[in-house]
């Protein structure tokens, strides 16, 4: 397990704001967003658990006492080894948790956020960088954290003297024993702030607004989350950000439609050219492409252009783009076209007579009747 001091740099006696000014500058040099550095993100994590740790008082105590964030070591600092019983547990019955820890930090992770971003049916396909407006809890410009008017600092609780808790007698069937609460007048942190900063109101955080730019990737669908370490809420008193979580929403194309990583989209084609064969330029993603339609094409026919699809999330390659063929019957034809449609269905035996369909005998009704006949 690393040391969270050498993590942050800094010396086992360094003070509070000493590490919080450490954990600043590292967060700033690692966050993901700044530093593409193929280590950078695992980095700016353990950095991150360094600074959880240490600018916590309870947690840092235990963590110098056992060389353990868990609060475990291998003797009887804690406790007899392998009983599970320690003495914090004695505390901790008697005195109602407060032991000898002391009081919990002000300090606090912020919380995790969700935001919706809708992005075009392109983007998916290549991905893209796009900007998104984010309103967050940010860290107080005025007091930096600290939730003091500046020039001022928390004092210690007169009530609890620090300790965060206050103790009362109470009878019980072992006699009169004390218990310990948490103190109402610090709310058990063991300092009070007579001056809370204007701004936030002593919670060292206000609501922003800011600009970010993700980068989406090739390959997104609707429903997709993108993760951003260290961009979400800030921190109560000056504590570390949680995270921001992107849910990926995918418009509607009036075009294509996306099936997997596949698109579909429907080409028209006049029915004489179906009949005689042409070459057509299709529009895709990619720009237009030939596409060549064979003599004789029927309504319905699907042609594939491979590769032309969605880029593959995970992985490599494309999914391909297919054509939907649809063949157009004329309207509204003069009397020139009439004349040479009833000439082409004559000469393919395809005339109407009084209603009625002639046939050469060759055709589906044809042999329909032959086989009814004969039954």
């Amino acid at each position: 397990m690393s040391n969270h001091y050498e993590v942050l740099g800094v010396a086992r006696n360094a003070s509070g704001e000493e590490i919080k000014k450490a954990y600043r500058k590292l967060a700033r040099k690692l966050h993901p967003d700044v530093n593409t550095a193929p280590t950078a993100a695992d980095e700016f994590k353990l950095v991150t658990r360094a600074y959880e740790v240490l600018s916590d008082p309870q947690k840092r105590r235990v963590y110098d006492t056992t060389g353990n964030e868990n609060g475990t070591d291998n003797g009887y600092g804690s406790g007899y080894a392998g009983s599970g019983f320690a003495f914090q547990d004695i505390f901790e019955t008697f005195f109602g948790g407060g032991g000898p820890s002391g009081p919990p930090s002000r300090t606090r992770r912020g919380q995790d956020a969700l935001i919706n971003v809708r992005i075009d049916l392109v983007d998916a396909v290549f991905g893209s960088n796009t900007k998104i407006d984010v309103e967050t809890a940010a860290v107080c410009p005025t007091c930096d954290g600290s939730c003091c008017q500046p020039g001022t600092s928390p004092k210690t609780c007169d009530i609890c003297g620090g300790s965060g808790q206050v103790q009362r007698a109470v009878r019980s069937i072992l006699g009169q024993v004390m218990t310990s609460a948490a103190c109402g007048s610090c709310q058990g942190f063991g300092t009070v702030i007579p001056n809370p900063c204007g701004e936030c109101g002593g919670d060292g955080r206000v609501r922003s607004r800011r600009t970010l730019t993700i980068k989406v990737p090739a390959g997104v669908a609707t429903g997709t989350r993108i993760q951003l370490a260290g961009q979400g809420e800030a921190g109560m008193a000056g504590g570390p950000q949680g995270d921001l979580y992107v849910e990926i929403r995918v418009n509607n194309d009036p075009t294509f439609l996306r099936e997997g990583d596949d698109l579909h989209a429907t080409l028209s084609v006049p029915m004489a050219a179906a009949a005689l064969g042409t070459n057509v330029n299709m529009a895709s993603f990619d720009g237009d492409r030939e596409v060549t339609i064979k003599p004789g094409t029927q309504a319905g026919e699907v042609m594939t252009l491979r590769g032309l699809g969605v880029t593959h999330l995970r992985g490599y390659g494309r999914g391909d783009l297919l054509i939907h063929l649809h063949v157009e019957t004329p309207r509204g034809v003069d009397p020139a076209q009439e004349e040479l449609l009833r000439r082409l269905a004559e000469l393919r035996s395809e005339e109407f007579t009084d209603g009625q369909l002639a046939s050469s005998g060759s055709g589906v009704f044809a042999r329909l009747r032959e086989r009814l006949g004969n039954l």
